[in-house]
Protein backbone atom coordinates (compact mmCIF):
# COMPACT_ATOMS: atom_id res chain seq x y z
CA UNK A 1 0.00 0.00 0.00
CA UNK A 2 1.33 3.43 -0.91
CA UNK A 3 2.33 5.59 2.03
CA UNK A 4 -0.19 8.32 1.18
CA UNK A 5 -3.03 5.76 1.10
CA UNK A 6 -1.90 4.30 4.42
CA UNK A 7 -1.70 7.77 5.95
CA UNK A 8 -5.21 8.62 4.70
CA UNK A 9 -6.64 5.39 6.18
CA UNK A 10 -4.87 5.98 9.50
CA UNK A 11 -6.09 9.56 9.56
CA UNK A 12 -9.72 8.41 9.30
CA UNK A 13 -9.13 5.88 12.09
CA UNK A 14 -7.56 8.56 14.31
CA UNK A 15 -10.51 10.88 13.67
CA UNK A 16 -13.02 8.16 14.61
CA UNK A 17 -11.06 7.28 17.74
CA UNK A 18 -10.67 10.98 18.62
CA UNK A 19 -6.88 10.62 19.00
CA UNK A 20 -5.91 14.27 18.69
CA UNK A 21 -2.11 13.90 18.93
CA UNK A 22 -1.98 11.01 16.45
CA UNK A 23 -4.30 12.86 14.08
CA UNK A 24 -2.11 15.97 14.12
CA UNK A 25 1.05 13.94 13.42
CA UNK A 26 -0.64 12.07 10.57
CA UNK A 27 -1.94 15.32 9.08
CA UNK A 28 1.61 16.68 9.18
CA UNK A 29 2.88 13.63 7.26
CA UNK A 30 0.08 13.91 4.71
CA UNK A 31 0.74 17.62 4.20
CA UNK A 32 4.45 16.97 3.60
CA UNK A 33 3.69 14.21 1.07
CA UNK A 34 1.15 16.36 -0.76
CA UNK A 35 3.56 19.31 -0.80
CA UNK A 36 6.17 17.09 -2.46
CA UNK A 37 3.60 15.97 -5.02
CA UNK A 38 2.61 19.57 -5.77
CA UNK A 39 6.19 20.83 -5.95
CA UNK A 40 7.50 18.04 -8.17
CA UNK A 41 4.37 17.33 -10.23
CA UNK A 42 4.70 13.60 -9.51
CA UNK A 43 4.04 11.05 -6.79
CA UNK A 44 6.82 10.49 -4.28
CA UNK A 45 8.73 7.26 -4.79
CA UNK A 46 9.85 5.20 -1.80
CA UNK A 47 13.18 7.00 -1.48
CA UNK A 48 11.48 10.41 -1.54
CA UNK A 49 8.93 9.26 1.05
CA UNK A 50 11.74 8.13 3.37
CA UNK A 51 13.53 11.44 2.84
CA UNK A 52 10.35 13.34 3.74
CA UNK A 53 9.78 11.23 6.86
CA UNK A 54 13.44 11.58 7.89
CA UNK A 55 13.16 15.34 7.56
CA UNK A 56 10.00 15.36 9.71
CA UNK A 57 11.76 13.20 12.30
CA UNK A 58 14.74 15.51 12.38
CA UNK A 59 12.45 18.53 12.85
CA UNK A 60 10.66 16.83 15.77
CA UNK A 61 13.97 15.79 17.36
CA UNK A 62 15.42 19.30 17.11
CA UNK A 63 12.22 20.90 18.40
CA UNK A 64 12.13 18.54 21.39
CA UNK A 65 15.76 19.39 22.20
CA UNK A 66 15.03 23.11 22.00
CA UNK A 67 11.94 22.79 24.20
CA UNK A 68 13.94 20.82 26.79
CA UNK A 69 16.65 23.50 26.78
CA UNK A 70 13.96 26.16 27.09
CA UNK A 71 12.46 24.41 30.14
CA UNK A 72 9.23 23.46 28.33
CA UNK A 73 8.99 19.70 29.03
CA UNK A 74 5.28 19.48 28.11
CA UNK A 75 6.00 20.71 24.57
CA UNK A 76 9.08 18.49 24.31
CA UNK A 77 6.95 15.48 25.29
CA UNK A 78 4.43 16.37 22.57
CA UNK A 79 7.19 16.57 19.95
CA UNK A 80 8.61 13.22 21.09
CA UNK A 81 5.17 11.60 20.90
CA UNK A 82 4.79 12.87 17.31
CA UNK A 83 8.28 11.57 16.59
CA UNK A 84 7.22 8.06 17.72
CA UNK A 85 4.15 8.20 15.45
CA UNK A 86 6.26 9.23 12.43
CA UNK A 87 8.74 6.42 13.18
CA UNK A 88 5.83 3.99 12.84
CA UNK A 89 5.68 4.77 9.11
CA UNK A 90 9.37 4.10 8.54
CA UNK A 91 11.24 0.84 8.01
CA UNK A 92 13.10 -0.75 10.90
CA UNK A 93 16.34 0.83 12.06
CA UNK A 94 19.59 -0.89 11.20
CA UNK A 95 21.10 -2.55 14.24
CA UNK A 96 24.56 -1.47 15.46
CA UNK A 97 25.92 -4.87 14.32
CA UNK A 98 24.50 -4.36 10.81
CA UNK A 99 25.99 -0.87 10.65
CA UNK A 100 29.43 -2.10 11.78
CA UNK A 101 29.33 -4.96 9.28
CA UNK A 102 28.31 -2.59 6.45
CA UNK A 103 31.14 -0.16 7.33
CA UNK A 104 33.71 -2.97 7.45
CA UNK A 105 32.49 -4.42 4.14
CA UNK A 106 32.47 -1.01 2.45
CA UNK A 107 36.00 -0.25 3.63
CA UNK A 108 37.19 -3.66 2.42
CA UNK A 109 35.50 -3.26 -0.98
CA UNK A 110 36.74 0.26 -1.62
CA UNK A 111 40.15 -0.27 0.00
CA UNK A 112 39.93 3.22 1.46
CA UNK A 113 41.70 3.99 4.73
CA UNK A 114 42.04 7.76 4.33
CA UNK A 115 39.67 10.24 5.94
CA UNK A 116 39.90 12.33 2.75
CA UNK A 117 37.90 9.69 0.87
CA UNK A 118 35.22 9.28 3.53
CA UNK A 119 32.44 10.20 1.08
CA UNK A 120 33.08 7.11 -1.03
CA UNK A 121 32.90 4.89 2.04
CA UNK A 122 29.68 6.61 3.16
CA UNK A 123 28.07 6.01 -0.24
CA UNK A 124 29.06 2.34 -0.16
CA UNK A 125 27.72 1.94 3.39
CA UNK A 126 24.42 3.61 2.48
CA UNK A 127 24.08 1.28 -0.51
CA UNK A 128 24.55 -1.72 1.78
CA UNK A 129 21.96 -0.43 4.24
CA UNK A 130 19.28 0.30 1.64
CA UNK A 131 15.82 -0.37 3.04
CA UNK A 132 16.94 0.23 6.63
CA UNK A 133 16.67 3.44 8.57
CA UNK A 134 20.02 4.94 9.59
CA UNK A 135 20.82 8.25 11.26
CA UNK A 136 23.20 9.95 8.82
CA UNK A 137 25.09 11.93 11.45
CA UNK A 138 25.68 8.91 13.67
CA UNK A 139 26.76 6.88 10.63
CA UNK A 140 29.14 9.64 9.59
CA UNK A 141 30.66 9.74 13.08
CA UNK A 142 31.17 5.95 13.07
CA UNK A 143 32.80 5.96 9.63
CA UNK A 144 35.05 8.86 10.66
CA UNK A 145 36.09 6.97 13.81
CA UNK A 146 36.97 3.84 11.81
CA UNK A 147 38.98 5.84 9.23
CA UNK A 148 40.94 7.80 11.83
Amino acid sequence: MALLDRVQKDMVEAMKAKQELRLNAIRMIKAALLKYKADNMKEADEAAEMQILNSLLKQRREAADMFRKGNRPELADKEEAEWKIIEGYMPASASPKEIDAAIAAAMAETGITSLKQMGQVMNAVKAKLTGKRVDGKALSDQVRAKLS
